[in-house]
């Protein structure tokens, strides 16, 4: 009964109080007896107020990088990783031989004979015509990740130069939280590469408490990073659209059958929002 008391009573006391509360409170009950009223002590950790700075004149002086034009040689040399990259995994598909000559001598011919890009080789790599379409193709595809790098600079630039001249209070708990998220980001990249974290942590020869301590600052950044676009979103009434948060909802929940819906409705709508909000900043002129 005490604990049905506390659901119930705690959100009240947030609301009515008006408390920016985060994270998971602390309860202790103080009095629990037959007849009399429960009475009870709560800690929880509070949002400070963020005094933002001048995000609009901020994003208009922050400077978009031209792209250049994609050369050749980046053409050139990006099908040289290609070819190769399928030079070793054929002869990773060949018969394995202790023989040291064999393996000196097929080391050289590998470093010798990379497949040549003809229409028939290129087919092997996706839906290409031909050589011509291939490097068109690919053209394409490099200048769309400088794009991409050069939009990723920006952002970052606007966040550190909003971040320097705003005020605000990092709560700890925040903080963790953040370094939470990117001990299970990483530990979902190394699974999927086929290793464990347990295994990268012995290989660095650290802990994973070594790991946060290292991540801290980055951690730090992130989050406030994440707090200034909340921040805007909220002064801007800017809110991810319904359609587009159901649709990446059920992507997801598709994807990762077993995950939580709440947590994934509630990472698809902060993406989403910051992505308008990075849009608004960037519409700034």
């Amino acid at each position: 009964m005490a604990n049905l008391a506390l659901r119930e009573e705690y959100p009240k006391i947030i609301i009515e109080n008006k408390i920016n509360a985060i994270g998971k409170p602390e309860i202790s009950i103080t009095k629990l007896a037959k007849g009399n009223p429960l009475e009870f002590k709560v800690r929880v950790a509070i949002m400070s107020e963020i005094e933002i700075a001048d995000y609009k004149t901020i994003a208009k002086k922050t400077a978009t990088e031209k792209i250049a034009e994609v050369t050749e040689k980046e053409v050139e040399n990006t099908i040289i990783e290609i070819k190769k990259m399928r030079a070793k995994t054929v002869s990773d598909q060949q018969p394995k031989t202790d023989d040291k000559e064999s393996i000196d001598n097929n080391k050289d011919k590998e470093e010798e004979e990379l497949p040549e890009i003809d229409d028939a080789f290129v087919k092997t790599l996706g839906n290409f015509k031909n050589v011509a379409d291939f490097k068109e193709k690919l053209k394409e595809n490099i200048k769309a990740e400088k794009t991409r790098k050069a939009n990723d600079k920006k952002k970052a630039q606007m966040m550190e130069e909003i971040a320097k001249s705003s005020k605000m209070v990092l709560p700890n708990i925040i903080i963790e939280s953040e370094l939470d998220k990117m001990i299970a980001q990483f530990k979902g990249d190394v699974a999927q590469s086929g290793g464990t974290f347990e295994e990268y942590l012995k290989h660095i020869k650290k802990t994973e408490d070594d790991v946060r301590k290292e991540w801290r600052t980055d951690a730090e950044k992130r989050a406030k990073s994440q707090l200034i676009l909340n921040k805007i979103a909220t002064e801007e009434k800017i809110i991810a659209p319904k359609e587009e948060v159901e649709k990446q909802m059920k992507q997801m929940l598709n994807h990762y059958k077993d995950a939580d819906r709440e947590r994934v409705r509630i990472y698809v709508e902060t993406i989403l929002t910051n992505e308008k909000v990075f849009e608004f900043l960037e519409n700034q002129k």
